[in-house]
Parts: structure tokens; sequence; C-alpha cells
């Protein structure tokens, strides 16, 4: 099987072909996976092709959906920080290359299944206490805005027969290592990476905030799955709310000064940030994930899981 993933230099990204090629059950076994992103993957194996380029390209699309390609996960992105910052930049990535992305897989032989990385950002304004698959969206970010719209992109392709597309609400990802991304919930993971790493770190939203989380090692399993659901299974209904973990800055804290230390506790301190927690408060604490699971979807336990898995991640 050829498989094609965009994003593919980052985080989830190179999980993803990590997991891929380890020839996950339910999968034919891969043969190559295509790795697309402004820079280059760091996984080193026969059967990963690198391919450097923009996104935004046109002509860097077209070249990337090869005909043999059978799978295209869409991780490429503009996050929710720099595209409420830079506008032009979220729409030309997050909406017009998906658009081109979706009519590259258009000429293919036969549809894809293209697995579109989409957000809760998409929900907003006045929400239940659990949101439902089929809720109205009314993102209150360029980014959620922009999700929304390739969401509908995937699901009339998928209606028309071009592709066999599903697009996967993906909670936020803790915890992340490395250095703080441009989403404006990207504090998530700072709150524990930068104190188990011996810096100072702020949170800029109300302790008692609540989010949506899951951790990275389920956020890549449900991607893997998200390849296996037969369409039969999906039916018309082409965008998904994966699993999650509801959970507040607060008990992330608690969580640090039970498997940390108090002294990694101790360097987190809370600075609300009006313009941060506005849009944090917007997305949707829980989501009804009721259809993910019974499709075969895996969820997080508990804090302290999620937690424990990052600090397993250190030690290794």
């Amino acid at each position: 099987m050829q498989i094609l993933v965009t994003g593919a230099g980052g985080f989830l990204g190179t999980r993803l072909i990590e997991a891929l090629l380890a020839d996950p059950a339910g999968l034919p076994p891969v043969s190559r996976i295509i790795a697309a992103d402004l820079t280059r993957c760091a996984i080193d194996d026969r059967r990963v092709a690198h391919r450097q380029g923009n996104i935004a390209d046109v002509d860097f699309v077209y070249s990337i959906v090869e005909a043999d390609v059978e799978v295209v996960y869409h991780l490429a992105a503009v996050l929710s920080g720099q595209s409420e910052a830079e506008f032009d930049a979220g729409m030309r990535v997050n909406v017009d290359a998906t658009r081109s992305l979706l009519e590259a897989c258009r000429r293919l032989p036969r549809p894809a299944r293209v697995v579109l990385a989409s957000s809760i950002a998409v929900f907003g304004g006045t929400l239940p206490e659990i949101v439902p698959e089929d809720a109205v969206v009314r993102p209150q970010s360029s980014y959620g805005a922009e999700k929304a719209i390739a969401e509908l992109l995937v699901s009339e392709y998928s209606r028309r027969g071009f592709v066999d597309g599903l697009a996967c609400r993906i909670a936020t990802v803790a915890i992340r290592p490395g250095k703080p991304n441009s989403a404006l919930s990207s504090f998530v993971s700072g709150i524990i990476r930068e104190p188990l790493a011996g810096i100072d770190a702020i949170c800029p939203v109300p302790l008692d905030t609540r989010v949506w989380i899951s951790s990275p090692g389920t956020v890549t399993t449900n991607l893997v799955h998200a390849a296996r659901v037969p369409p039969t299974a999906l039916g018309s209904g082409r965008v998904l709310n994966l699993p999650g973990l509801t959970i507040t800055p607060g008990q992330m804290l608690d969580s640090l000064e039970r498997l940390g230390g108090p002294a990694a506790r101790a360097r987190v301190r809370c600075e609300v940030d009006e313009r941060v927690a506005d849009v944090v408060r917007s997305w949707p604490g829980a989501l009804d994930a009721g259809r993910a699971l019974e499709l075969g979807f895996a969820g997080d336990g508990y804090v302290d899981d999620v937690v424990a898995e990052y600090i397993a991640t250190l030690r290794r």
C-alpha cells in the first residue's frame, strides 16, 4: 500500500509514519510512504520517499499525489495562533491547499481514503456540556473557520465519489515534546513540559478552564485506525468527533505535582491572557465521541496516564 502524508516533518506526522512503517494490523503492508513537508522528515527508511515543498504550491501538491496513492493523511496546517495573526497564510494553507489536494486526489484511478486532521476549534458560541457530532459549527477563530471549510470540502468530495474522505476532529494533543508551537493551545503541553525541564511556565487561562485533550500515543493510534474504517461503516457521515479527555489546567498541575514533584509545580504561575483565554473558552470542553468509539477508535483514561506517558518518553 502506498500512502501520502502531508505535514510529515511535524510531530504528529513523524509519529504517524513510524506507526505505519510498523505494518499495523488491519492494513495491507506499506510499500511506500510519500513524506511531504517544508522540511525533511527525520525518518530514514527505504520505504519513505521524502518530498520537500510548500503545500500551498499547487504544482507541488499535484506532484506528491502519485497514481498509486491509496491513503492520504492531510496533517499540514497553519496552526491557530498563526492563523489568527496571518489571515492570508491560514486561508492559503488550511483552505486553498486542502482544495488543491482534493482536486489532485480526484484524478486518481480509484478514490483514495483522505484523512483530514480537523479540530475542535470548528465549534464555538454557546455550547452544551457535551457537544454532539452534528452540532452546528460556529467557529470563533480563523483557524476554526478554516477547518470547518475543510470539513465541508472533504464531505462534498466524498459525497460526489471523488474521494473516500474522513475528517477527524482531534482534541488538543498533550503533551507534545520539543519547543512551543504557534497553536493557542500550546500552553496545555507547556505547563507540563517546561517545568519538567526546569523551566518556568505561564498558564494564560484560568485554572478551571475545561479543555479536551488526547495523548500523542492515542492520537497516533486513531489516525492509523482512520485508514481501516470501511466506507460502509461511515455512510454519509464523513466528519467524526474523536475521543478525548476533559481536564482543567488545575487538574494537570495537580498531576504534575503528583508525578513530577512540588518543585516542578512551583515553576508554573497563572497569568491570564484574555486574547488566548477568549478563544480557548470558545472551544468545547467535551465532545460526544460515541460513534468513533463504536467504530473502534481509542480514548485516554486519566490525566495521570497522559502525564506519565510524557515522562516515560523523556526517560526513553
